[in-house]
C-alpha cells in the first residue's frame, strides 16, 4: 500500500503524538514500511540522531515505533522558545535564527519549501508517512502561516483524522468547532474523529457519537480508552501540569524520592523518564523550596533559557535551598551550568557574565555554534550512551570525573542526555544516592527502560487495533480524503 495521513488534535496535548505512534507501531507490525513526520514542531525536548541532526523528540519515539532509524526529514522545522517571544529555528537539523514572530515570517517560504521537500522524500522512500499536526488546525489567526495542520493537507491533499481529549471535557463541541472554523477547502480533507482518553462504559457514549456523525457527515474511527502509566516522551511541558506516575514497589524496604526543579524553560524532561520508571523511585516536580526538603535526590534539568531559569531559581527560593542541601543533586545540561561558578553567554540571553550557583566547580561560556553528537563513556565502571544538544562550553576545574562533566561532594553534574536511560549506570548512580541519602533503597535488578519504552509502545499498537476502525484508517491512508459535508460558518466564508 502506498498514503499518508494526518493527525490533527482540537488542542495540544490531546494525544496526537502518541495516536501518531500507535498508528505507526500498528502499520509497522502488519510488514508496512511506515515514517513518522512532524513539518513543524514546537518542543523543548528533542533528539539528536545518529548523523547529528537535532529533531523533536516525539519524532524519534515514532520513528522507533515505526522501527526506522530517526532522520531530519521526520521532523525538518524545530522551533524552541527561549522566552515568551522568540524561538531557536533549527532547520532539517541545525539552528539557522533566533527570531521572534515577525522575524519568524520572513523565513516562512523558506520554511514551506524545506518541509514539503522533507515530506516528498519520506513519501518516496516509504510505503505510508503517518503526519503529526501541531496545536490545533482551528487556530484560525495562525492560518496564512500554517506549515503542520491544514497548510500540510492542502499540499499534499492529506485526509486528516482530529483527536479530541475527552477528560477535559468539551469533546463534542471541540470536534464540531474545529471542523465549523475551517474554511471550504480545508474541511474537505477533515475526513473523521478519534475520542482519546475515556474512562467510563462505552454506551454511555454512543448516542453522542451518533449526534457527531449526524451533525458532521463524518467517521468517528473510535474511542481510545485511558491508559495509566502511559509516560511516553512527551513534548509539550503542558503536559507536565497534568502528568502522574505511579510509583511501582520498591525492591528493598524504602523508596527514593526525586524532587525536580520544574524550570519555566524546562527542556528534555524526559531525561527523568527512566528514573520514574525504576520500581521504588517518585519523581515529582518542584517550585517551592519546602518540595526539596525531604527529597533524596534533586534534580535540576535541562533549560532552553539557562540564565533566565537561574534567576527565577533564586527569586522562587530553590537556589538557595539547593545550596543549603547536604543530600544529594544532579545537574543535566542547562542544570549542569548552573550549578557552576559562572557563565559567560553573550548567545542566547546577551547576559554577559553571570554567577552561577558555586556548588561544582566549573565556568561555562555559550559558544555560536551548538554542540549535537551522541557521545560514549563510562562511569561506576558501566558504559554510557547519551546525546548532547547545547551551546553553553564547559570547563571543569576540580572534583571528580563524572561522564564529561565532574561530583564535588553530593553534587554531580553532566551535560549529558539521556545517560539514565543506561540501565547499569542507572542502578549504580541510584545505589550511590541512597548510600548518601541514608536510604535503604535497592535498585530493582531487572528494570529494562529500553524493553519498557518498546512495550509501551507495543500498548499503543494494541490500542489502535482493538479500539480503531483500523479498516476504514486503510482505506483512508489508500484512497485519500472521502467526500464530506461542509458546515457553517466555514460553508458561508
Amino acid at each position: 500500500m502506498k498514503g499518508a495521513l494526518l493527525v490533527a488534535g482540537t488542542t495540544s496535548d490531546a494525544g496526537k503524538s502518541v495516536v501518531t505512534a500507535g498508528i505507526c507501531r500498528w502499520l509497522a507490525r502488519r510488514g508496512v514500511r511506515v515514517a513518522p513526520f512532524k513539518a513543524q514542531n514546537m518542543s523543548l525536548n528533542s533528539y539528536v540522531t545518529a548523523d547529528g541532526a537535532e529533531i523533536g523528540r516525539a519524532q524519534a519515539v515514532q520513528a522507533q515505533a515505526a522501527g526506522v532509524e530517526p532522520v531530519a526529514d521526520m521532523n525538518p522545522i524545530l522551533l524552541k522558545p527561549g522566552s515568551d517571544r522568540r524561538s531557536q529555528v533549527v532547520l532539517m537539523g541545525r539552528p539557522v535564527a533566533d527570531v521572534d514572530a515577525m522575524e519568524y515570517g520572513e523565513l516562512r517560504d523558506l520554511l514551506r519549501a524545506s518541509a514539503l521537500d522533507a515530506f516528498g522524500r519520506l513519501r518516496e522512500a516509504y510505503d505510508v508517512v503517518v503526519c503529526e499536526g501541531a496545536g490545533s488546525p482551528a487556530e484560525i489567526n495562525l492560518r496564512r502561516g500554517d506549515l503542520a495542520n491544514m497548510g500540510l493537507a492542502r499540499a499534499a491533499n492529506l485526509p486528516v483524522i482530529v483527536v479530541g481529549d475527552i477528560d477535559r471535557g468539551g469533546v463534542f463541541a471541540a470536534f464540531y468547532g474545529t471542523v465549523g472554523l475551517l474554511d471550504e477547502a480545508d474541511q474537505s480533507l477533515i475526513s473523521g474523529f478519534v475520542v482519546n482518553k475515556f474512562r467510563g462504559a462505552r454506551e454511555l457514549l454512543e448516542p453522542g457519537l451518533d449526534q457527531l456523525r449526524r451533525l458532521t457527515g463524518r467517521e468517528v474511527y473510535g474511542v481510545l480508552p485511558w491508559l495509566d502509566g502511559l509516560w511516553l516522551d512527551v513534548e509539550d511541558s503542558l503536559a507536565l501540569d497534568s502528568r502522574t506516575v505511579p510509583t511501582r514497589r520498591p525492591h528493598g524496604r524504602q523508596t527514593l524520592r526525586v524532587a525536580v526543579a520544574r524550570l519555566p524553560r524546562i527542556s528534555n524532561f524526559t531525561d527523568l523518564d527512566a528514573l520514574a520508571a525504576e520500581p521504588g523511585v517518585h519523581v515529582r516536580f518542584a517550585t517551592d523550596p519546602v518540595e526539596l526538603d525531604d527529597a533524596d535526590l534533586v534534580v535540576l534539568p535541562g533549560s532552553r533559557a539557562t540564565v533566565s531559569d537561574l534567576r527565577w531559581l533564586r527569586e522562587s527560593g530553590l537556589a538557595a535551598a539547593l545550596s543549603a542541601r547536604e543530600r544529594p543533586v544532579l545537574g543535566i545540561c542547562g542544570g549542569f551550568q548552573m550549578l557552576g561558578r559562572e557563565i559567560v553567554d553573550e548567545v542566547e540571553s546577551g547576559a554577559g557574565r553571570v554567577d552561577g550557583l558555586g556548588l561544582l566547580p566549573v565556568r561555562v561560556e555559550f559558544a555560536k555554534e551548538k554542540t549535537l553528537s551522541r557521545p560514549l563513556g563510562h562511569a561506576y565502571g558501566h558504559p554510557v550512551r547519551a546525546y548532547e544538544i547545547h551551546h553553553g562550553v564547559t570547563t571543569v576545574e576540580g572534583g571528580e570525573p563524572f561522564l564529561d562533566g565532574c561530583r564535588a561532594g553530593n553534587v554531580w553534574g553532566t551535560t549529558w542526555h539521556g545517560a539514565l536511560e543506561n540501565d547499569a549506570f542507572r542502578r549504580a548512580f541510584l545505589r550511590d544516592v541512597a548510600e548518601r541519602a541514608g536510604r535503604d533503597f535497592v535498585p530493582a535488578p531487572g528494570t529494562d527502560f529500553a524493553r519498557l519504552r518498546e512495550e509501551r509502545l507495543d500498548a499503543l499498537g494494541d490500542l489502535v487495533e482493538r479500539h480503531l476502525d483500523t479498516d476504514a484508517l486503510l482505506r483512508l491512508i489508500e484512497h485519500g480524503p472521502p467526500a464530506v459535508p461542509i458546515l457553517p460558518p466555514g460553508a458561508l466564508a
